[in-house]
């Protein structure tokens, strides 16, 4: 399908690996000028040299989103190899402080929510000249099933993705008007990095395989994802591809669940 964004410009933060490294590919593929992002730079030049873009399509920086200025050099560098952008992708995260509520200090929630919710924050604030500029843009966040499926034993991951949510729709308001069309987009359990660390722990404290800990969390953990296995990056990069698109031109302040029906209510 032709998105109809060749010659666009995007930058993906959390581009070094899982949804951020394919919705990367996937672009590259409809000929946009792709910036990946992350905050290890030898992470991130190897993911680069995996993507084998065309030249001068793909560029890297890394950036730690938890602080501001290390975010403004980012947009500096950004601006000075490929000018404004005009698609960002706000993938870059953690799972943050774990365990239950009254287990989780104030460190834990600061560290989740700094990264979570303030990095996107601050993202948005360094690039939003650039997508109100030309009277088209997209913005797109990924949330997680768990910002409305929370869950007890990851309490503040959920309440920043549920920030998250509240902030894409709060900014799908204002700025629609110019061409700034914003949207999420909630996986649940994909095979990346964040959920091979979750299921490495998991087996190794019950004792189980890899693939005995999946299963299990399956059964135990996520009953309505109805496909019974982890997703794909690939799934979660072709929704994102979407609503990047001149295709999703009357989509906005959307949340597409991408979960195998693991969200149980409508």
């Amino acid at each position: 399908m032709d998105l109809g964004i060749t010659g666009r410009t995007a930058l993906i933060t959390g581009g070094d690996s899982g949804i951020g490294w394919e919705t990367a590919r996937q672009l590259l593929d409809e000929g946009v000028t792709v910036v990946i992002s992350d905050i290890d730079p030898d992470a991130l030049a190897e993911a680069a040299a995996r993507l084998e873009a065309p030249e001068g399509a793909l560029h890297h920086f890394a950036a730690d989103i938890t602080d501001v200025e290390s975010v403004a050099e980012l947009g500096r560098r950004v601006r000075a190899a490929v000018g404004g952008i005009d698609i960002l992708v706000q993938s870059a995260g953690i799972t943050g402080a774990q365990g239950l509520f009254h287990e989780i200090d104030d460190e834990g929630w600061t560290t989740t929510i700094e990264t979570d919710l303030l990095g996107p924050v601050r993202l948005v604030r360094e690039f939003l000249p650039d997508l109100r500029t030309g009277g088209w843009g997209r913005l797109v966040f990924l949330a997680s099933e768990d910002a409305v499926q929370p869950y007890d034993d990851e309490i503040p991951y959920c309440s920043a993705k549920a920030g998250i949510l509240a902030l894409m729709k709060g900014l799908s308001r204002s700025y629609a008007a110019e061409g700034l069309l914003v949207n999420a987009v909630s996986p649940a359990f994909i095979r990346t990095p964040m959920t091979d660390a979750m299921m490495d722990k998991r087996a190794a404290e019950r004792g189980e395989s890899v693939d005995e800990a999946i299963a299990s969390f399956l059964a135990e953990e996520r009953p309505y994802m109805e496909l019974g296995r982890r997703g794909e990056p690939a799934e979660v990069a072709a929704v994102i591809a979407f609503l990047c698109s001149d295709r999703a031109s009357f989509v906005n302040g959307s949340n597409y669940r991408v979960d195998s029906g693991s969200v149980a209510t409508l």
